[in-house]
């Protein structure tokens, strides 16, 4: 099926208006469409985010496609022609707190989409509340990072313990992990909605790249001085 131009609204100044890279979801798009995507942003000289790019469809990209990318199949993401020196080298502020091994697609989901914004994360994998001697462990390095990012699945726990823990901001991310009454996620959902921890963000199920869009918007609200008049940022 032929795409018609009209049908291509890639988004080159995102950046430069929200402070948040433009992204191509290719979930339901097939490896044409995403072809042609990919070249109109390189026809305009910038790079793009691509996640929910799975294996499979990634291997069937042209070969000088897949030669520009850099693709993490775990996370499912790709970056497409980003040059070296915009990854960000300073310290991070960001950490991501995974419950479980199992949650790893969705914490490097949003590790690699805060990368590709110029923003370095440390991930600290299984440390789950049925554990909470792990979490402890660790807790006074987590009270460093201004954001924090806890992602959980099952009773979807861990963000209203962090909570109750550190300082900084907790975006609580639910994952589909678990079976039975763990409805794919939405338990977990629903514990973090519930929380009593107060001041807790909430994505939605699996979303990593809306955790990390989420973190982007905070980190950049507290860099960026804001202006008397509304709606207008100081130089």
């Amino acid at each position: 099926m032929h795409m018609e131009a009209s049908e291509v609204q890639v988004d080159f100044v995102r950046k430069d208006r929200i402070g948040i890279a433009e992204a191509v979801f290719c979930l339901q798009k097939n490896v044409k469409q995403i072809e042609e995507i990919l070249e109109e942003s390189k026809k305009n000289g910038g790079s793009i985010l691509l996640t929910r790019l799975s294996e499979e469809k990634y291997l069937t990209l042209r070969p000088e496609t897949r030669g520009e990318m850099d693709y993490d199949p775990l996370s499912e993401t790709g970056f497409h022609c980003l040059d070296a020196s915009q990854k960000n080298q300073e310290p991070a502020k960001c950490v991501i707190i995974a419950a479980g091994t199992s949650d790893a697609r969705v914490a490097r989901e949003a590790m690699r989409t805060l990368e590709f914004n110029g923003i370095q994360a440390h991930i600290i994998f299984d440390v789950g509340v049925a554990g909470i001697w792990r979490l402890m462990g660790r807790i006074e390095e987590i009270r460093n990072y201004p954001v924090v990012i806890a992602v959980a699945g099952m009773d979807g726990a861990l963000p209203t313990v962090l909570g109750g823990l550190v300082p900084g901001v907790v975006i609580a991310l639910p994952t589909s992990n678990g079976y039975g009454a763990s409805r794919d996620g939405e338990t977990a959902l629903a514990a973090c909605l519930s929380s009593c921890a107060p001041g807790i963000v909430v994505c939605n199920i699996d979303n990593g790249y809306g955790a990390a869009c989420a973190a982007l918007r905070i980190l950049s609200a507290t860099r960026t001085p804001l202006s008397s008049e509304p709606g207008k940022a100081v130089p």
